[in-house]
């Protein structure tokens, strides 16, 4: 699957856990709060998940406006927010990359679960 993220960008996402969303507000310009999230790299990809699954206020966001702005490795990017299908493989590939990125977390066990899992976003850059 081709990104359109550089390989570099994605090698420095793999690494670093200081992924700021913020998908804008309903006039489609304005940037929400930003939100400190956990990210992967999987399948060429950046991935983020709600913890609270679909009723997180981010996610939803993200959901309605499509767009929006993240900040991450001291980079701000314009970006686009797409749910991720129910897709067994890219599932597993993806829960892969939060173990290994995330092992030494209380919080992962719950990353895996059914609400995160069911509120997965692949985020891409905006051109």
């Amino acid at each position: 699957m081709e990104s359109n993220w550089t390989e570099e960008q994605l090698n420095v996402f793999s690494r670093t856990d200081d992924l700021y969303i913020s998908p804008f507000y309903s006039d489609g310009k304005t940037p929400g709060t930003p939100t400190w999230i956990w990210s992967v790299v999987a399948d060429h990809h950046l991935y983020v998940r709600a913890y609270n699954g679909q009723h997180s206020s981010w996610y939803q966001s993200a959901l309605a406006q499509q767009t929006g702005k993240i900040s991450i490795a001291g980079q701000e990017y314009d970006v686009t927010f797409q749910p991720t299908e129910r897709d067994p493989a890219l599932t597993k590939k993806i829960d892969q990359a939060y173990e290994e990125k995330y092992s030494n977390s209380n919080y992962l066990s719950p990353m895996l679960g059914e609400g995160p899992v069911s509120a997965t976003v692949k985020i891409s850059p905006r051109h």
